[in-house]
């Protein structure tokens, strides 16, 4: 099944953040949402998105972009595309999905009266009413009412695939005009297909065509972030303006400091220091020795508690004389610091010292360091199953003592991008074998 939760769904109220509930929308980057008009009501106004299914995301005030009124004095278009007042990247945006076909299962939740935390309805894809598609539900209970519109009509969750928006509830229709559902005799829910709100704005053409985003690189970005036996550095090309770099803007945020090519090295330095645990008094010696000023101290200290920090070097190309950057950032890496460089080209300034002076020095230290954990880990499994005395190695390490005859023969090779390549190989390897004596712990 797909995720219970989503950050996209929206809560919306009127005026301020205590408002009134007023209806739903949709986030789909950190700086958008969609709605509907009727429920902003006039364009100046200042609505209050809600992030109903996440309490960690604070609420934010959002009004509607120039040009994202979409309404029509016939009823046909009737969407607000809003502007968030500051952006919300933390949020995982929704997954806009352009095709609908007649049987689509799908769901929408909304805020009806009494139920401010939200209710679900289900439905089935029906025909076309205008530019309205129709959603027939399988009692008149579960047709939409007032607190739904603007909300996202999904798409079932498929395993390991989310639901994906199809569009945006707009209205309900029963044949007596009664003022809810089930006072009618017939009565059925209507929708805005995204592939319609697309026609109409191009921020949503552009979200929602196939390439908006890199979903691929951000499980790879993901699982770099929250793993800290991923590669110390780690090397990416990001082209601007394209789908890789709008799912890298939502994923800054995760680093502890954002450095952008060409800014300011002394600002660098100073936010990184605030995450090294140099001793009392020292600041002004490891300052001097990061910038180059002066002889390294004595004893490099050690980081602060908890997770490694992470520097994002955004766009290393942009800066002038790549030089003083890396070698800022090798200084770093002494500190323990872990390194996401971004370069917009390859090959572009920088790239060969990236790589010469930060990746391959990098890489052989974990690999190193990989190797140690894994021999510990050995040793000790060994001693508690009695297979071995703690006055004597003697085949507790046998693993670790083949990997370590395989790095050293990767410390031999004479070409860097084999030396690379292995280096990678044997980091991967040793990464199983520490899962697999844990396992057997």
């Amino acid at each position: 099944m797909g995720e219970l939760r989503a950050d996209w769904r929206l809560r919306l109220r009127r005026g301020d953040a205590s408002g009134p509930v007023c209806g739903a929308g949709v986030l789909v980057d950190q700086h958008t949402a969609l709605t509907c008009a009727h429920v902003v009501r006039d364009p100046d106004a200042v609505m209050w998105l809600e992030f109903a299914e996440n309490r960690e995301l604070q609420p934010v005030a959002a009004r509607v972009l120039p040009g994202g009124w979409l309404q029509d004095a016939h009823g046909g278009e009737d969407v607000a595309v809003l502007r968030l007042d500051s952006p919300r990247p933390q949020a995982r945006p929704a997954p806009l999905e352009p095709r609908l076909w007649g049987g689509m299962e799908v769901s929408a939740t909304g805020y009806a009266e009494g139920f401010d935390t939200g209710m679900t309805l289900w439905g089935r894809i029906s025909g076309a009413s205008g530019e309205r598609v129709q959603l027939d539900a399988a009692t008149k209970a579960e047709v939409v009412r007032k607190g739904f519109s603007g909300a996202a009509v999904c798409t079932r969750p498929d395993e390991g695939r989310p639901a994906r928006v199809v569009g945006l509830v707009v209205s309900w229709r029963g044949d007596m005009g009664e003022l809810l559902p089930e006072t009618n005799r017939l009565a059925f829910s209507y929708l805005i297909p995204v592939d319609r709100i697309a026609e109409l704005s191009p921020v949503i053409m552009e979200l929602s065509s196939p390439d908006a985003w890199d979903h691929g690189f951000e499980r790879r970005l993901d699982r770099w972030f929250e793993d800290p036996d991923e590669d110390p550095v780690k090397i990416t090309v990001v082209p601007s303006d394209s789908g890789r770099d709008r799912s890298l803007r939502h994923r800054l945020h995760r680093a502890h400091v954002v450095h952008r090519g060409g800014a300011s090295l002394p600002d660098l330095t100073g936010h990184a220091l605030e995450h090294i645990a140099f001793p009392p008094g020292q600041f002004l010696a490891y300052w001097d020795w990061l910038r180059g000023i002066k002889h390294r101290p004595r004893q490099v200290s050690a980081l602060a508690p908890g997770s490694p920090p992470t520097v994002l070097v955004d766009g290393l190309d942009a800066e002038p004389d790549p030089d003083p950057l890396i070698d800022l950032l090798a200084r770093l890496r002494e500190c323990g610091l872990r390194l996401l460089l971004v370069f917009r080209h390859a090959g572009g300034t920088g790239w060969n010292a990236a790589y010469d002076r930060l990746l391959r020095p990098a890489l052989r230290s974990h690999a190193d360091t990989l190797l140690e954990r894994l021999q510990r880990a050995e040793f000790d499994r060994a001693v508690r199953l009695g297979i071995v005395g703690s006055e004597s190695l003697g085949t507790a390490t046998e693993t670790a003592d083949r990997r370590q005859a395989e790095r050293r023969l990767i410390g031999d090779l004479t070409d860097p991008q084999q030396q690379l390549i292995q280096l990678r190989e044997l980091i991967a390897t040793l990464r199983c074998d520490l899962r697999r004596n844990r396992g057997r712990a």
